[in-house]
């Protein structure tokens, strides 16, 4: 009677064991895959801080956050110095970051500079093939991909509605010459005026500094100011509005965030939309395995006409009932 005891107490301390043995195994296993989730590097490089680049940064986090990736950012501001902009992509390399996210035309030419094989996905790039970043918009090559802020009819929209509202043919734009994306845009401005008796009075600039000068140097010689999307000149859009309601000078911007701080009128879309688009791009690089030479370029979905009330009361401007059906409207 007793041994069958002890042998019924042996069979039940070897299956306790075996139990919490599968338990830890358990455990381990469940932590293991815990410990196995990848936390993805991105460096993220930005020329200036100003609200349209802020706002693609947070539409490419979110889409990455929806797929579920864990990241770390590392973001680097190049304060619209060319020299900062090249040291920050080289640290990148030399951190040996999983992807760099290029938020500029700039700052996408410097990280592709410093290297051929980490991926790079941009947005905020007008001109993505003048810029030399892509071989073709349908299949960019290379390790470069990503997302334009230029829409096709965004320009050419905005020099019909200017030619057909705007009193006088004069057209102020101070822009950076330096800058590729701007000079790629004011040779559409150039190209959409063909055919109508508006011309172009330019003032380049080369630092945020330079653009209230630039801006009061147009007055008395222009019917309106046009302001494309310049980082340089964006990035200092307050006092060339200032210029611009102190003179009844009509303010085109060349984005819906210059119109929601004080510009009278835009033809685009919101950077956090091209931003998302972006982070998607990335998605399927970093989780699926893409390469950026198959993942073509690709142009903002949605184009709308924006106005400020408060701006065109400031600037003089009369609100025309016909643009009711074709604009919407911000204060």
């Amino acid at each position: 009677m007793m041994k069958k005891r002890i042998q019924r107490l042996a069979m039940l301390c070897s299956a306790s064991f075996l139990l919490l043995s599968g338990c830890g195994a358990k455990e381990t296993s469940e932590n293991k895959g815990r410990a196995e989730k990848k936390t993805y590097h991105i460096g993220v490089t930005q020329i200036v801080e100003h609200p349209s680049l802020d706002a693609a940064f947070k539409g490419f986090k979110q889409a990455l956050k929806d797929k579920g990736l864990s990241v770390s950012y590392d973001v680097q501001i190049a304060q619209g110095d060319m020299n900062n902009n090249q040291t920050i992509a080289n640290n990148f390399v030399s951190d040996g970051v999983d992807l760099i996210f290029a938020n500029s035309t700039p700052s996408a030419q410097a990280a592709l500079n410093a290297t051929k094989d980490i991926p790079i996905v941009f947005t905020s790039v007008t001109d993505p093939i003048g810029a030399q970043l892509v071989q073709s918009m349908e299949k960019p090559g290379g390790n470069v991909t990503g997302t334009t802020d230029t829409h096709p009819d965004a320009i050419p929209k905005t020099v019909q509605f200017i030619d057909k509202y705007i009193n006088g043919n004069r057209i102020g734009m101070v822009y950076n010459a330096g800058e590729q994306n701007s000079v790629a845009q004011v040779d559409v401005v150039k190209k959409a005026i063909k055919g109508t008796d508006l011309q172009i009075v330019p003032v380049s600039v080369s630092t945020s500094a330079e653009v209230k000068q630039a801006a009061e140097s147009l007055v008395g010689k222009v019917d309106c100011i046009y302001i494309i999307t310049d980082n340089t000149v964006v990035s200092a859009l307050e006092s060339i509005i200032q210029v611009a309601s102190d003179h009844d000078i009509p303010l085109f911007v060349g984005e819906l965030d210059s119109v929601k701080r004080g510009g009278f009128a835009a033809y685009g879309f919101d950077y956090y939309d091209i931003g998302y688009e972006a982070g998607e791009m990335a998605v399927k690089i970093l989780k699926d395995g893409k390469k950026p030479a198959d993942l073509p370029v690709q142009y903002p979905q949605k184009l709308k006409l924006l106005i400020n009330k408060k701006a065109a009361k400031d600037m003089g401007i009369e609100l025309n009932p016909e643009w009711d059906s074709i604009a919407e409207y911000t204060e």
